[in-house]
């Protein structure tokens, strides 16, 4: 019932310097470097000059990220040599689908793009989840590098290889795990964040505390008004903490087999919340991982596997922050418990239609188990439901 995980430290064992912290993904031959730290974009071509063997790339971006920082990126590589193409996509959760990946894959064949070239994916988890997937398939495999621009993906999908576009059936359910050579993490791109997706990206932070590192939560307790405020020492403590236990998780178990699969702690509720809502305005994925998370403990507390008020302190942080905690945050109608149910079934994790729920003992103990019955969970679902 209970997968067994690493100790999760915020300590970097890489290299650090005033500005920037170095960690290590430890995948044997495959193994590649983050970069965390301040105003990076100037320094990628010489920070991450191993991943090119030659000095052509393409950079593929969104409209937001092109309007605010493609030029900064696209200046640094062509000052220093390289040939730089630029392919700048929509904005938004519908960008992960099969009539994108086309586009994508046409215009990088167009380009020029060769198995020995590194792409560029500049832009925030669509962007990274996207070309990662492009990456993957086009001529069987070309390399890629992951400059995230959203705190969601600084902290979560940028480091790990998953990649992948969505389905009508669900998210995420077509992809592939694919590395990429590197992940430079530059801080400075937060600052031009909407809150909301800056939010957004928090709730994933709060995970990585829920799911396996007490310490951590209880920092960000104390810290939550610093990071909010655009503190550069602790945004950079909350970024190489998460990316660190994300790196050591990763190691373990690359294709989720067991104990990768407690970083969907929050996510195969808010996933269902997700599709329900047609990958809408309505709900980023940040806000359906956080709902979802408060779910899982609340589960939790039903089942008497935590503690009595476990949820209360996870909700009390969540909403002090500005995040939406329940079902009733989440605007317009909802399904009934039923079609939830259905949607959740969809889950990447189920295995013969057995769903598996992350829950926790506790914060910074979570497990992952497929012992709850389905009429339990969708009772369950359906007094959520009722407190909309």
């Amino acid at each position: 019932m209970t997968a067994p995980k690493p100790k999760i430290s915020g300590t970097s064992d890489g290299a650090e310097t005033a500005n920037m912290k170095t960690l290590n993904v430890g995948l044997n031959d495959r193994s590649y470097p983050i970069y965390i730290g301040q105003n990076l974009l100037a320094r990628a071509p010489a920070l991450l000059s191993d991943c090119f063997a030659r000095k052509k790339t393409v950079i593929i971006t969104d409209a937001n990220v092109a309007a605010a920082h493609l030029n900064t990126l696209s200046a640094a590589f062509k000052t220093a040599g390289f040939t730089c193409d630029e392919i700048t996509l929509e904005p938004g959760e519908p960008t992960k689908s099969f009539s994108a990946l086309e586009q994508l894959c046409d215009q990088l064949l167009v380009a020029g793009i060769e198995r020995d070239d590194t792409l560029i994916a500049f832009g925030g988890g669509v962007i990274g989840d996207l070309a990662g997937f492009a990456a993957a398939i086009l001529r069987r495999g070309v390399k890629f590098v992951q400059i995230p621009t959203t705190l969601l993906a600084q902290v979560d999908s940028s480091v790990g290889g998953k990649t992948g576009i969505n389905s009508k059936h669900g998210k995420n359910l077509i992809g592939a795990f694919y590395q990429p050579l590197a992940v430079l993490a530059d801080i400075s791109l937060l600052d031009t964040l909407p809150k909301r997706q800056f939010l957004s990206g928090y709730a994933e932070v709060v995970k990585y505390g829920v799911l396996g590192d007490a310490d951590f939560f209880s920092w960000l307790e104390h810290n939550q008004q610093k990071i909010m405020d655009g503190d550069k020492s602790a945004r950079i403590k909350m970024v190489e903490t998460c990316c660190k236990a994300k790196a050591d998780i990763v190691a373990l178990d690359e294709r989720e087999a067991g104990v990768r699969a407690l970083l969907n702690l929050g996510h195969t509720f808010g996933h269902s919340l997700e599709a329900a809502t047609n990958f809408s305005d309505r709900l980023t994925h940040g806000e359906g991982v956080a709902i979802g998370m408060v779910m899982a403990c609340k589960l939790s507390e039903q089942l008497k596997l935590c503690p009595q008020a476990t949820a209360d302190r996870v909700v009390s942080h969540l909403q002090e922050v500005g995040l939406p905690a329940g079902l009733n945050d989440v605007p317009g109608d909802l399904p009934n418990a039923e079609n939830l149910l259905d949607i959740m079934r969809q889950d990447k994790k189920a295995v013969a239609g057995e769903m598996a729920l992350i829950l926790i003992n506790k914060i910074g103990d979570a497990f992952s188990t497929r012992d709850v019955e389905e009429d339990v969970l969708k009772t369950f679902l359906g007094k959520q439901l009722e407190l909309k």
